[in-house]
């Protein structure tokens, strides 16, 4: 049975949402599962924006042509070319080749590599700056490269002021019955699911999002609809904002996020120790056991805390390995401007601090405090004053995150 959805009178979402899905890109542990948007334009001309992922394909394509009505497709526009965006591409071709692809050039290069060479022969290339008219329906054409593909285009429809804007403002989550983010509480329960989804999908191209905010601030922006989540029809200075700052690697919140590896709970208990000398300054503190909670979920939490804290165990003469993929995936993802302390444990040759440093330094504007508390197997009384004075430190680091 079809499930379809008004955006506006004449837009039509034709979404659907996966639940069973655990591993979103083989990668990224999604508990609530995931929407994957696409939109129907009906005027003049038929305009379809992207297709789905093939785990939704059944429900996809009873919705596309219960929509329809009958007619036929004028365009398909593929804004992006990943997978669960474009798997249908040629399903809905082979029941619609009348249609008219309408794509970037590196888009129908990847057409070319993941379906052959025939789907490439009718198609309508554009570049930023072009426009397709529908009818009442005008659609120009906003290049995205790198957000987070570099085929990536984006369209803006001038009759209802609508961006469509392929993975940008998108989230993690099935919408659960609801279209619009103002249908939920989305602060409550999708703003760190869309932080998660930026962060580890995005993040890396902070520049190229800013890039592409920088063009959105000249259009007359009603409505957001992204291929994943909710679409935005108001407070769209919200989501703006988020963005803004995520791209920019502004911290969102001033606070101090502790990450710790530890393998027989001593490093842990280090951790546990300095949470609380902060708390009696005064200080916000967020823990997470990096051999327990995954490594993106962390890296989502250093993207939105102004100060971190790396508390780690040497490992083979090198960092435990849960916290040496934790900053790895952080300098992947480009994550800069922040402030750090740093913990290590090692019975007879600590050598975590040292490596930990090598990786930050490689970082931009890190800032690493001293004292750098080092234990030998465990904390000791005698230590005590060197956990004080780093949780002195770091209370007194400079805040460039808002209060709460």
């Amino acid at each position: 049975m079809h499930c379809t959805k008004k955006v506006t009178e004449d837009v039509i979402w034709l979404g659907g949402n996966d639940r069973r899905i655990s591993l979103f890109e083989g990668v990224y542990p999604i508990e609530r599962g995931v929407a994957y948007n696409s939109y129907l334009l009906l005027d003049e001309k038929t305009a379809l924006m992207d297709t789905a992922d093939k785990a939704i394909a059944g429900l996809f394509l009873e919705n596309l042509e219960y929509a329809l009505g009958g007619r036929g497709l004028d365009y398909l526009i593929v804004q992006h070319m990943e997978p669960d965006h474009a798997a249908l591409i040629e399903a809905v071709l082979t029941r619609h080749p009348e249609a008219t692809v309408v794509c970037s050039a590196k888009a129908l290069t990847f057409i070319g590599q993941f379906f052959g060479p025939k789907l490439t022969e009718k198609a309508k290339v554009i570049k930023e700056g072009d426009t397709l008219e529908l009818g009442r329906h005008s659609l120009n054409f906003i290049a995205a490269p790198m957000v987070h593909w570099p085929e990536v285009m984006m369209t803006y429809d001038a009759a209802d002021r609508i961006l469509f804007s392929a993975d940008g403002f998108g989230t993690f989550g099935a919408q659960d019955g609801a279209l619009f983010a103002d249908e939920v509480d989305f602060d409550r329960d999708y703003l760190d699911a869309a932080r998660w989804y930026y962060t580890n999908i995005v993040g890396k191209y902070g520049p190229q999002v800013q890039a592409v905010l920088k063009k959105a601030a000249g259009a007359d922006i009603a409505m957001i609809c992204p291929l994943h989540g909710f679409v935005w029809r108001k407070d769209l200075g919200c989501i703006l904002d988020k963005y803004d700052k995520w791209s920019s690697y502004t911290p969102e919140e001033d606070g101090v996020l502790i990450a710790y590896a530890s393998i027989y709970g001593h490093t842990e208990n280090a951790a546990e120790v300095l949470a609380a000398a902060l708390r009696r300054r005064g200080v916000k503190t967020k823990l997470y056991d990096c051999s327990v909670t995954h490594k993106s979920v962390i890296l989502s939490e250093c993207f939105r805390y102004n100060r971190l804290v790396f508390a780690a165990a040497t490992y083979n003469a090198g960092i435990y390995t849960p916290m040496k993929e934790l900053l790895e995936a952080l300098t992947e993802h480009n994550l800069q401007n922040r402030t750090v302390g740093l913990m290590e444990n090692g019975s007879w040759g600590p050598m975590a601090a040292k490596l930990m440093t090598g990786i930050l330094e490689g970082m931009k504007n890190m800032t690493v405090l001293a004292p750098v508390v080092t234990m030998k197997s465990a904390l000791t009384e005698e230590q005590l004053p060197q956990v004080e004075a780093l949780a002195d430190a770091l209370a007194g680091a400079s805040h460039t995150a808002e209060k709460e």
